[in-house]
C-alpha cells in the first residue's frame, strides 16, 4: 500500500507540474505534450507503471479494510485514546470518488470521448483542456475531486512514513504537517488550472 502510494504521489506531482505550463501559453503546454508523444517508450513506460500501482493499490485498500472491520469487530486495537482523524476515516470513500474521477478524466482528455462536443482539437491541448473547464459541471466536479485527493495525500503520505519506520512520536505532528502541505500543493496545483477558465485568466 505504501509502496504504491509513493509512487501515485509521486505521478500527481509530476503531472501537476506538467499541466501548470497551461500558464507559460498555449506553445508551452503544447511543446510539452508533443514532446511526450515523440517518447513513447517513456509514455507507455510510465503508463504500464501507474496502471500496475493503481490496481496494486485499489487491491491493498480493499485487503486493509476487510482487515481493518474484521479488528473493530473484536474489539479496540489500537489506543483508544488516539482518534482516527477525518483523512484517515474517509480514506476509502475518497479513494473511490478519485477513482471514478481518474477513469472520467481518462475519458475526457486522453480519450477525448466525453464532455467536448464534437470538436476536433488535433495536437492543441491548451485548447481541449479551455474547452473541457469551460463547462462548468466538469470544472466543478475536477476541483471537489482535487480536495479530496488532497485528503487522501494528507492521510496517506504520512503514513507512508509509519509503514517505512521513520515516524516516531517526536516527528508525528511535523510529518502530519509536510504531508498536509504536499496535499494542499497538489490540490491547489491542480485546481488552478479550471479556476483560470472559470474566471477567464486562460482563454
Amino acid at each position: 500500500m505504501a509502496l504504491t502510494g509513493l509512487v501515485l504521489a509521486g505521478f500527481v506531482l509530476g503531472h501537476m507540474t506538467g499541466n501548470l505550463l497551461m500558464f507559460k501559453g498555449q506553445a508551452a503546454i503544447n511543446a510539452y505534450a508533443a514532446w511526450l508523444h515523440a517518447n513513447p517508450g517513456l509514455l507507455w513506460g510510465a503508463r504500464v507503471v501507474l496502471i500496475i500501482s493503481t490496481v496494486a493499490h485499489i487491491w491493498a485498500g480493499i485487503l486493509l479494510s476487510l482487515e481493518n472491520r474484521a479488528a473493530r469487530a473484536g474489539g479496540p486495537a489500537v489506543d483508544a485514546t488516539r482518534r482516527a482523524t477525518i483523512a484517515s476515516r474517509s480514506m476509502p470513500y475518497s479513494g473511490v470518488v478519485i477513482l471514478g474521477f481518474a477513469i472520467f478524466h481518462l475519458l475526457h482528455f486522453t480519450f477525448r470521448a466525453v464532455a467536448l462536443g464534437d470538436v476536433s482539437f488535433g495536437d492543441d491541448v491548451y485548447r481541449m483542456l479551455i474547452v473541457g473547464f469551460s463547462c462548468k459541471p466538469v470544472a466543478y466536479f475536477y476541483i471537489i475531486s482535487m480536495l479530496l485527493l488532497c485528503l487522501h495525500l494528507s492521510h496517506g503520505v504520512s503514513s507512508v512514513f509509519q509503514t517505512l519506520g521513520l515516524r516516531n512520536e517526536r516527528w508525528r505532528s511535523r510529518l502530519d504537517g509536510l504531508a498536509l502541505a504536499y496535499g494542499w500543493i497538489i490540490a491547489l496545483g491542480f485546481i488552478s488550472i479550471p479556476l483560470a477558465v472559470l474566471t477567464g485568466c486562460l482563454k
